[in-house]
């Protein structure tokens, strides 16, 4: 198995060392052929350009790790040469451009898969597996927040940027496409690029879901919590891996007027030990072997896809960043 990558930056380097480790390393690309000519000495790759690299007939599957304005006519190129592809999150920055590499994939029977690495997280998964057990009864509403500070991007917001990991991992706990959806923001850094999202979504099901996202916060903040009848699943991904998922058993019952809540204390439950960025790469290079579509295929990627196109259509953006980036004073 031969993978090539494209794209020889920041994030880049994180899925040239997986696949070095996986032995399936083959070629390198960048449109800057210093970065691809460093990225072969340190992981033993053949630096190449683009074109070359899309065109090689020993390359099975191609990573897409350029700036998401690339991503469609790069994902649609590869195809063509008949690769399977895996494109960094977002697919695309609209749902056209999505749905063009959906069609060249289905032209070419060749796998797309999509990055929305938290689903390959072993924490997610054994999450899943405790709702699908009943560990907290019913789902009832899935609150994602993904907060941190920097990496701040002018050529994508936060929606497009940091909301695909929630959605993907929201879209697989409840099943469905929401039904509702009310979307806010704020860009303060460039204007009418959203750097604060707060979002809520309501499914046919009664199940509801909201983020909190922002670039600009002044703590990491990556939780999930899960809420159900029951009690409550947490997945904490800044926590250390013995406490990054938490079972809350608290209960509610209505006396009279009033609600009573019994508190349980927490229960961490364990979770084995794993790279999710590895996990991921394992999942592309199987569909490549098997022809066979993975978690985070291109069916999921458009229903994703078609979630980010309706909350940028009904995005209230409640400021705009000065032309010359200085604070606004109050006069």
């Amino acid at each position: 198995m031969n993978i090539g990558l494209i794209g020889c930056g920041m994030w880049g380097r994180n899925l040239a060392r997986n696949l070095a480790q996986l032995e399936v390393l083959a070629a390198v690309a960048d449109r800057h052929t210093e970065n691809a000519a460093e990225f072969g000495s340190a992981f033993a790759a053949k630096p190449v350009d683009v074109d070359t690299l899309i065109h090689d007939q020993s390359i099975d599957g191609i990573v897409i790790a350029t700036a998401a304005p690339s991503h469609d006519a790069l994902a649609i190129a590869a195809l063509a040469a008949g690769k399977h592809v895996y494109v960094e999150k977002p697919l695309s920055l609209s749902l056209d451009g999505a749905k063009a590499i959906q069609d060249a994939a289905h032209a070419t029977k060749k796998q797309v898969m999509v990055g929305h690495l938290i689903r390959y997280h072993a924490a997610f998964i054994e999450l899943q597996k405790q709702l699908a057990a009943g560990a907290i009864g019913s789902l009832r509403h899935v609150q994602a927040n993904r907060l941190a500070m920097g990496r701040i991007r002018n050529t994508e917001s936060v929606l497009f940027d940091l909301c695909p990991h929630d959605l993907s991992l929201i879209l697989a706990l409840i099943g469905s496409l929401p039904t509702k959806i009310y979307c806010a923001g704020a860009s303060h850094m460039t204007p009418n690029i959203v750097d604060f999202l707060t979002s809520f979504m309501g499914f046919e099901n009664g199940v509801s879901a909201g983020m909190q996202t922002s670039w600009l916060s002044p703590f990491k903040e990556h939780r999930m919590t899960v809420t159900g009848t029951a009690g409550s699943l947490v997945f904490d991904d800044t926590k250390p891996w013995p406490e990054k998922l938490t079972l809350f058993q608290d209960q509610m019952r209505l006396n009279d007027e009033h609600f009573i809540i019994d508190r349980a204390s927490p229960i961490t439950l364990p979770v084995p030990e794993a790279e999710p960025l590895k996990d991921e790469m394992r999942a592309f290079i199987q569909a490549c072997e098997t022809g066979k579509p993975a978690p985070t295929d291109i069916d999921e990627a458009i229903m994703v896809q078609q979630v980010l196109e309706t909350m940028q259509n009904q995005l209230v953006d409640t400021s705009a960043a000065p032309s010359n980036h200085q604070p606004v004073r109050s006069k």
